[in-house]
């Protein structure tokens, strides 16, 4: 200040006359100068988004859960939980549960589930949303979930990087679901402490949360509208707007389709063959195929853009999911890794070659007494 006095050409302040300056300068003042992030955080007009009707805004966000399940080779593991809730009424409008990371796929398998009719009749949260407000992650901002979205004619808005303003609704949600959800079930953790061993599969919990969501989460009051989420939704006869067909749906949210030949005996797919009588038609063509990797029991079947039909795989009417497939391959080929062995040791095993497999250079033999 005093050099910027002598600059002017006027007469320099005192030491006390500055200090009584800035002592007068209010606190908030001073943190926008010197820290701007701190000073948004505390001082910075917050404006609460509130959507007025059901199905105004959803909000979908991941978190990882403080349980452990069994996967498929029986390790503890702890699963993701994607959800998707609607602002006004804190209905929750589906969910995901799945032991990967938080993907394209899962978000758009649990927008379709939201959107789509639910099989439980006391889960009646459907429609297509206007607005879909989420966060920055990778499966939200990718191309797929925008050109969904464009085309189910959503709104999707992004949250501001490091300032999730509107976010606290679905944090809360997921607080609810910690405390009143998790400590009932075997292998619950506390600050990554287990306090029971873990027995529950991924599918059993699927089951748990459902039962929670309808039986407990729904009909009680919530807390900040003093009304039960699903009777704040369906408040006034509100009518959801619906996709076309579900067929529609699942074309744009399921899966890239994946290009595949209808042969003679059906289609193949993930190891599994799939077969319907309309298919006789297109022996020979191109289709593409859209299927659940939840559950690979059907398939949908597109040519030229345009449903055919559904067609079933025989083998594996069990309901099992592509992850389940995948893990029951790659068991298999550790599994064959195991047995092979080189040319060197089937020289020094001669006496024993019957139905025994050897290696050479990636090839795999196999030995007969033909």
């Amino acid at each position: 200040m005093r050099a910027l006095a002598v600059a002017e050409g006027l007469k320099p302040p005192s030491y006390s006359s500055i200090g009584r300056l800035v002592r007068a300068i209010p606190e908030s003042r001073i943190a926008a100068g010197s820290d701007p992030a701190a000073y948004r955080d505390n001082h910075e007009l917050v404006h609460r988004r509130e959507a007025s009707i059901s199905n105004e805004m959803w909000q979908a966000d991941h978190t990882v859960l403080d349980v452990l399940v069994l996967d498929g080779d029986g390790n503890p593991v702890r699963p993701w939980l994607t959800v998707i809730l609607d602002d006004h009424s804190r209905a929750i409008a589906s969910y995901f549960i799945s032991l990967d990371a938080p993907s394209v796929l899962n978000t758009a398998l649990a927008l379709r589930q939201g959107i789509w009719r639910k099989s439980n009749p006391d889960w009646i949260v459907s429609g297509v949303p206007e607005q879909l407000y989420v966060d920055n992650g990778s499966d939200f901002i990718s191309e797929h979930i925008e050109q969904a979205c464009i085309s189910l004619k959503i709104r999707l808005i992004h949250s501001l990087p490091g300032r999730p303003r509107g976010r606290g609704k679905i944090e809360r949600l997921f607080r609810t679901i910690n405390d009143m959800f998790l400590p009932e079930l075997p292998g619950h953790l506390i600050k990554g402490k287990m306090l029971s061993a873990p027995t529950l599969s991924l599918g059993e919990l699927r089951i748990r949360f459902e039962a929670f969501v309808c039986g407990i989460y729904h009909p009680r009051p919530h807390g900040s509208t003093g009304e039960a989420p699903i009777a704040r939704w369906q408040k006034g006869g509100f009518l959801p707007t619906m996709p076309d067909s579900l067929e529609q749906l699942d074309m744009l949210l399921v899966h890239v389709p994946k290009p595949r030949k209808v042969l003679r005996d059906g289609i193949r797919l993930a190891g599994q063959r799939y077969v319907e009588p309309t298919l006789a038609a297109f022996v020979g063509e191109k289709v593409e195929v859209l299927y659940d990797p939840r559950d690979l029991t059907e398939i949908h079947v597109y040519h030229e853009g345009k449903f055919i039909c559904r067609a079933l795989s025989p083998e594996h009417l069990s309901g099992a999911s592509l992850r389940e497939i995948q893990r029951a391959r790659q068991n298999a080929k550790k599994r064959d890794r195991g047995e092979s062995f080189s040319m060197e040791e089937a020289d020094g095993n001669q006496e024993d070659t019957a139905s025994r497999p050897t290696s050479v250079r990636g090839l795999r033999l196999y030995a007969t007494d033909d």
